[in-house]
Protein backbone atom coordinates (compact mmCIF):
# COMPACT_ATOMS: atom_id res chain seq x y z
CA UNK A 1 0.00 0.00 0.00
CA UNK A 2 1.33 3.53 -0.90
CA UNK A 3 -0.09 6.91 -0.30
CA UNK A 4 -1.08 6.75 -3.73
CA UNK A 5 -3.18 3.87 -3.50
CA UNK A 6 -4.55 3.72 0.18
CA UNK A 7 -5.79 6.37 2.71
CA UNK A 8 -5.65 5.38 6.28
CA UNK A 9 -7.35 7.67 9.10
CA UNK A 10 -6.15 7.17 12.88
CA UNK A 11 -7.25 8.21 16.41
CA UNK A 12 -5.91 6.93 19.55
CA UNK A 13 -9.05 8.61 21.50
CA UNK A 14 -11.77 6.35 19.35
CA UNK A 15 -14.47 5.17 20.99
CA UNK A 16 -15.27 1.61 21.28
CA UNK A 17 -16.15 -0.19 17.83
CA UNK A 18 -15.70 3.30 16.09
CA UNK A 19 -13.72 2.09 12.95
CA UNK A 20 -15.29 -0.96 13.13
CA UNK A 21 -18.64 0.25 12.64
CA UNK A 22 -17.33 2.47 9.39
CA UNK A 23 -16.32 -0.59 8.60
CA UNK A 24 -19.00 -2.65 8.49
CA UNK A 25 -21.18 -0.17 7.10
CA UNK A 26 -18.55 0.36 4.29
CA UNK A 27 -19.09 -3.69 3.56
CA UNK A 28 -22.76 -3.81 3.44
CA UNK A 29 -22.88 -0.96 1.16
CA UNK A 30 -20.98 -2.11 -1.16
CA UNK A 31 -22.81 -5.53 -1.05
CA UNK A 32 -25.69 -3.82 -1.72
CA UNK A 33 -24.12 -2.16 -5.06
CA UNK A 34 -23.04 1.40 -3.57
CA UNK A 35 -20.06 2.13 -4.96
CA UNK A 36 -17.79 2.29 -1.73
CA UNK A 37 -13.96 2.23 -0.97
CA UNK A 38 -12.67 -1.30 0.01
CA UNK A 39 -11.45 -1.37 3.37
CA UNK A 40 -8.08 -2.56 3.56
CA UNK A 41 -7.49 -3.00 7.41
CA UNK A 42 -8.94 -2.36 10.17
CA UNK A 43 -8.00 -1.94 13.90
CA UNK A 44 -9.24 0.07 17.49
CA UNK A 45 -7.15 2.90 16.85
CA UNK A 46 -8.05 3.19 12.60
CA UNK A 47 -8.58 2.47 9.05
CA UNK A 48 -7.28 1.99 5.97
CA UNK A 49 -9.04 2.32 2.81
CA UNK A 50 -8.60 2.49 -1.09
CA UNK A 51 -8.01 5.85 -2.26
CA UNK A 52 -10.57 7.32 -3.98
CA UNK A 53 -9.45 9.35 -7.02
CA UNK A 54 -11.32 12.54 -5.70
CA UNK A 55 -11.92 15.96 -7.18
CA UNK A 56 -14.18 16.08 -9.72
CA UNK A 57 -16.82 17.94 -10.98
CA UNK A 58 -20.54 17.55 -10.44
CA UNK A 59 -22.69 17.00 -14.11
CA UNK A 60 -26.21 17.50 -14.60
CA UNK A 61 -25.73 13.65 -16.01
CA UNK A 62 -23.34 12.84 -12.95
CA UNK A 63 -26.35 14.32 -10.30
CA UNK A 64 -28.84 11.89 -12.02
CA UNK A 65 -26.87 8.87 -12.01
CA UNK A 66 -26.01 9.38 -8.19
CA UNK A 67 -30.34 9.85 -7.83
CA UNK A 68 -30.76 6.15 -9.71
CA UNK A 69 -27.90 4.57 -7.54
CA UNK A 70 -29.23 5.71 -4.27
CA UNK A 71 -32.77 4.50 -5.60
CA UNK A 72 -31.53 1.41 -5.95
CA UNK A 73 -29.34 0.99 -3.00
CA UNK A 74 -32.96 1.94 -1.32
CA UNK A 75 -34.42 -1.01 -2.61
CA UNK A 76 -32.06 -3.18 0.22
CA UNK A 77 -34.39 -4.42 2.77
CA UNK A 78 -34.05 -5.77 6.27
CA UNK A 79 -36.26 -7.64 8.28
CA UNK A 80 -35.86 -5.30 11.45
CA UNK A 81 -35.32 -1.56 11.83
CA UNK A 82 -32.03 -0.43 13.33
CA UNK A 83 -28.42 -2.32 12.89
CA UNK A 84 -27.59 -4.36 9.57
CA UNK A 85 -25.65 -7.01 11.88
CA UNK A 86 -27.36 -6.74 15.59
CA UNK A 87 -24.51 -4.88 16.83
CA UNK A 88 -26.43 -1.86 18.68
CA UNK A 89 -23.45 0.36 18.96
CA UNK A 90 -23.28 3.54 16.25
CA UNK A 91 -21.96 6.98 16.22
CA UNK A 92 -22.89 10.00 14.17
CA UNK A 93 -19.71 12.01 14.13
CA UNK A 94 -18.46 11.45 17.83
CA UNK A 95 -22.14 10.70 18.96
CA UNK A 96 -23.43 7.61 20.06
CA UNK A 97 -26.60 6.73 18.94
CA UNK A 98 -28.43 3.29 19.40
CA UNK A 99 -29.52 1.28 16.94
CA UNK A 100 -30.73 -2.08 18.61
CA UNK A 101 -33.02 -3.67 15.94
CA UNK A 102 -36.81 -3.40 16.58
CA UNK A 103 -39.55 -4.62 14.96
CA UNK A 104 -41.27 -0.71 14.39
CA UNK A 105 -39.57 2.57 13.18
CA UNK A 106 -41.29 4.78 15.69
CA UNK A 107 -39.64 2.60 18.35
CA UNK A 108 -35.66 2.61 16.43
CA UNK A 109 -36.51 6.33 15.34
CA UNK A 110 -38.25 8.19 17.98
CA UNK A 111 -37.77 6.25 21.26
CA UNK A 112 -34.33 4.85 20.56
CA UNK A 113 -32.67 7.81 19.09
CA UNK A 114 -35.21 10.91 19.21
CA UNK A 115 -36.56 11.45 22.93
CA UNK A 116 -33.39 10.52 24.10
CA UNK A 117 -31.27 12.97 22.47
CA UNK A 118 -33.86 15.19 22.73
CA UNK A 119 -33.64 14.59 26.91
CA UNK A 120 -29.85 14.93 26.74
CA UNK A 121 -30.16 17.88 25.44
CA UNK A 122 -32.94 19.88 27.69
CA UNK A 123 -30.38 18.14 30.59
CA UNK A 124 -27.45 19.83 29.27
CA UNK A 125 -29.34 23.15 28.82
CA UNK A 126 -29.05 23.19 25.03
CA UNK A 127 -32.81 22.88 24.77
CA UNK A 128 -35.75 23.97 26.91
CA UNK A 129 -38.25 21.53 27.99
CA UNK A 130 -41.05 22.57 25.12
CA UNK A 131 -38.61 20.15 23.34
CA UNK A 132 -38.73 16.74 24.74
CA UNK A 133 -42.77 17.84 25.15
CA UNK A 134 -42.24 18.16 21.36
CA UNK A 135 -40.10 15.07 21.16
CA UNK A 136 -42.67 12.47 23.59
CA UNK A 137 -45.69 13.69 21.39
CA UNK A 138 -44.32 12.60 18.22
CA UNK A 139 -45.85 9.27 16.92
CA UNK A 140 -45.39 6.37 14.53
CA UNK A 141 -48.11 8.50 12.26
CA UNK A 142 -45.83 10.93 12.10
CA UNK A 143 -43.47 8.72 10.00
CA UNK A 144 -45.13 8.32 7.01
CA UNK A 145 -46.57 5.18 5.24
CA UNK A 146 -44.88 1.97 6.73
CA UNK A 147 -42.39 0.73 4.66
CA UNK A 148 -39.93 -2.22 4.81
CA UNK A 149 -36.72 -1.52 6.55
CA UNK A 150 -34.58 0.16 4.42
CA UNK A 151 -30.90 0.23 3.92
CA UNK A 152 -29.50 3.32 4.38
CA UNK A 153 -26.08 5.49 4.57
CA UNK A 154 -27.30 7.03 7.68
CA UNK A 155 -24.95 10.24 7.35
CA UNK A 156 -26.22 11.76 3.83
CA UNK A 157 -24.13 15.32 3.92
CA UNK A 158 -22.70 15.91 1.27
CA UNK A 159 -18.87 15.69 2.76
CA UNK A 160 -19.83 12.11 2.52
CA UNK A 161 -20.33 11.64 -0.74
CA UNK A 162 -16.96 11.94 -3.57
CA UNK A 163 -17.30 12.95 -6.78
CA UNK A 164 -14.06 11.11 -8.42
CA UNK A 165 -12.02 12.06 -11.41
CA UNK A 166 -14.93 10.43 -14.13
CA UNK A 167 -17.74 11.90 -12.14
CA UNK A 168 -19.03 9.09 -10.58
CA UNK A 169 -20.03 9.53 -6.80
CA UNK A 170 -18.73 7.44 -3.96
CA UNK A 171 -20.19 6.89 -0.52
CA UNK A 172 -17.77 7.21 3.02
CA UNK A 173 -18.38 7.36 6.36
CA UNK A 174 -21.92 5.73 6.86
CA UNK A 175 -24.01 5.03 9.85
CA UNK A 176 -25.41 2.30 7.89
CA UNK A 177 -28.15 0.84 9.70
CA UNK A 178 -32.46 -0.42 8.05
CA UNK A 179 -34.94 2.91 8.52
CA UNK A 180 -37.01 4.60 6.22
CA UNK A 181 -35.32 5.74 3.07
CA UNK A 182 -36.47 9.73 3.97
CA UNK A 183 -33.94 9.45 6.39
CA UNK A 184 -30.94 10.15 3.53
CA UNK A 185 -33.20 11.98 1.69
CA UNK A 186 -33.84 14.54 4.71
CA UNK A 187 -30.23 14.85 5.43
CA UNK A 188 -28.53 15.39 2.05
CA UNK A 189 -31.60 18.38 1.91
CA UNK A 190 -29.96 19.88 5.93
CA UNK A 191 -26.58 21.22 4.53
CA UNK A 192 -26.95 21.37 0.90
CA UNK A 193 -24.40 20.06 -1.36
CA UNK A 194 -26.83 17.81 -4.21
CA UNK A 195 -28.28 19.18 -7.43
CA UNK A 196 -32.33 18.75 -7.73
CA UNK A 197 -31.63 16.56 -10.74
CA UNK A 198 -30.24 14.38 -8.01
CA UNK A 199 -34.00 14.26 -6.10
CA UNK A 200 -35.45 14.20 -9.51
CA UNK A 201 -33.28 11.31 -10.81
CA UNK A 202 -34.67 9.62 -7.26
CA UNK A 203 -37.81 9.68 -7.69
CA UNK A 204 -38.54 9.03 -11.11
CA UNK A 205 -36.73 5.68 -10.53
CA UNK A 206 -37.89 4.86 -7.02
CA UNK A 207 -41.48 7.44 -6.20
CA UNK A 208 -41.86 8.33 -2.65
CA UNK A 209 -45.22 8.31 -0.57
CA UNK A 210 -47.45 10.99 -0.26
CA UNK A 211 -46.44 13.92 2.34
CA UNK A 212 -42.63 13.33 1.71
CA UNK A 213 -41.65 16.97 1.94
CA UNK A 214 -43.48 17.59 5.52
CA UNK A 215 -42.04 14.66 6.60
CA UNK A 216 -38.50 16.21 6.02
CA UNK A 217 -38.53 18.13 9.61
CA UNK A 218 -39.11 14.66 11.21
CA UNK A 219 -36.33 12.98 9.68
CA UNK A 220 -33.84 15.55 10.62
CA UNK A 221 -34.45 16.15 13.82
CA UNK A 222 -31.46 13.35 15.32
CA UNK A 223 -28.56 14.82 13.14
CA UNK A 224 -29.66 18.09 14.11
CA UNK A 225 -30.00 16.77 18.02
CA UNK A 226 -26.40 15.22 17.25
CA UNK A 227 -25.27 18.29 16.44
CA UNK A 228 -26.35 20.77 19.59
CA UNK A 229 -24.75 17.87 21.40
CA UNK A 230 -21.65 18.32 19.64
CA UNK A 231 -21.30 21.88 18.67
CA UNK A 232 -24.05 23.79 20.71
CA UNK A 233 -24.86 26.99 18.45
CA UNK A 234 -27.66 27.70 16.11
CA UNK A 235 -28.14 23.93 16.00
CA UNK A 236 -30.69 24.21 18.92
CA UNK A 237 -32.52 26.49 16.93
CA UNK A 238 -32.75 24.46 14.18
CA UNK A 239 -33.23 21.22 16.39
CA UNK A 240 -36.16 23.02 18.49
CA UNK A 241 -37.88 24.12 15.19
CA UNK A 242 -37.79 20.64 13.64
CA UNK A 243 -39.32 19.45 16.43
CA UNK A 244 -42.21 21.93 16.64
CA UNK A 245 -42.26 21.14 12.68
CA UNK A 246 -42.54 17.53 13.01
CA UNK A 247 -45.20 17.48 15.39
CA UNK A 248 -47.29 19.48 12.30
Amino acid sequence: MTPETAFTKTRADAPPLFFDREAVGLGVLGAAGARVPRVLDVSEGGITLDRVPAGGERTVSGEEAFGRELAALHRATGERYGAVDGEPTAYLGDCPIDLTPCGTLAESWLERRVVPLTRECVERGQLDGTALADAEALAGSDLGPVEPPTLVHGDLWAGNRLVDRRGRSWLIDPCAHYAHREVDLAMMQLFGGFSGRVYAAYAEDFPLAAGWRERVAVFQTVPLLVHVLLFGGGYAVQAGDALRAARG
